[in-house]
């Protein structure tokens, strides 16, 4: 499958999207990025403090890890402790996760997962396959999570505790209270991409490329980068809007936005099978935005 000489508009920052960014040009894409979202270390630190201290003291039967930006929270942590996040969790825990990007994430720093879903990869597909009566779980997740993943595990007989690991923020972050800033040196092969060679673009920038009908695409990752995206850059004209899953299409929709395409799966791969099914189909006119977001999203 090939997009020769699309322009596609990654929404992402770019120590977020070296994997998109490598697979999108090895379709013949040109991708440009927009990073629109940020994360910082969270306001309540001790309450992260006290979950982490109990997670490694073998408190909690299990660890649900929904995203990346979790891992990366919890590796901070154990760094302040002067560890690894594979060498403070107990032999006896056992780890879930959410998506294949998380679930690589962790192996790579040398964390084995136990559950991950196959099918539907998000926090509804985690539901679906979790163990009924499992103990006592903890849920480090983002200031705005949807709560929808804590009530089905919940319903599920699982005792959940959640703690906010990291704040989600316009881009960029405060240099001061930037998660980035206080990750530890990645292992070996596991390394963050910074300097992917992508260009990248402000808000008023793509806005513009936009409206000349110069971007053909325009990826977003997350439900918060679709709630920027109808915010920054709406109408998008020609421009197809793709979403990484089933929550970020939905929010782009209840937003007045028209999807093109989803992806199958939240990889690299899925994405740019997404982006070639979008720009293969024929452009539709987009919706007008409604008055109102929503007030809760995901990340």
């Amino acid at each position: 499958m090939r997009a020769p000489g699309a322009r596609v508009l990654v929404a992402r920052s770019p120590d977020r999207a070296a994997e998109l960014v490598t697979a999108l040009r090895g379709a013949g894409a040109e991708p440009l990025l927009l990073p629109l979202i940020d994360f910082e270390l969270a306001s309540d630190q001790h309450s992260l403090d006290v979950a982490f201290d109990a997670l490694g003291a073998g408190a909690y039967a299990w660890l649900v890890v929904s995203s990346v930006t979790t891992v990366q929270a919890l590796e901070a942590k154990a760094a302040e402790r002067g560890t690894t996040l594979s060498n403070w969790l107990p032999g006896s825990l056992l780890v879930a996760t959410v998506g294949p990007a998380t679930r690589r994430f962790l192996e790579g720093r040398g964390v084995a997962v136990d559950l991950a879903p196959t099918g539907q990869q998000s926090g509804a597909g985690l539901i679906d396959i979790w163990p009924e009566h499992q103990g006592s779980v903890l849920l480090p997740q983002a200031d705005i999570a949807d709560p929808r993943l804590r009530r089905g595990l919940e319903a599920r007989g699982a005792s959940v505790q959640t703690v906010t690991a990291y704040r989600t923020v316009d881009y960029p972050a405060d240099p001061g209270r930037s998660l980035a800033v206080c990750q530890p040196a990645a292992p070996p092969g596991a390394g963050s991409h910074r300097d992917n060679g992508a260009t990248v673009l402000t808000p008023d920038q793509a806005k513009a490329e936009i409206a000349a009908g110069r971007l053909h695409a325009v990826v977003a990752a997350s439900p918060s980068a679709a709630r920027r995206i109808r915010e920054d850059l709406a109408p998008l004209g020609t421009c197809r809007f793709v979403a990484i899953g089933r929550s970020t299409a939905a929010e782009a929709e209840s937003l007045g936005l028209s999807v093109a395409s989803t992806a199958a799966e939240p990889t690299a791969s899925g994405l740019v099978a997404a982006v070639i099914r979008a720009l293969a189909s024929q452009p539709s006119t987009p919706h007008q935005p409604v008055a109102e977001p929503p007030a809760k999203d995901t990340i």
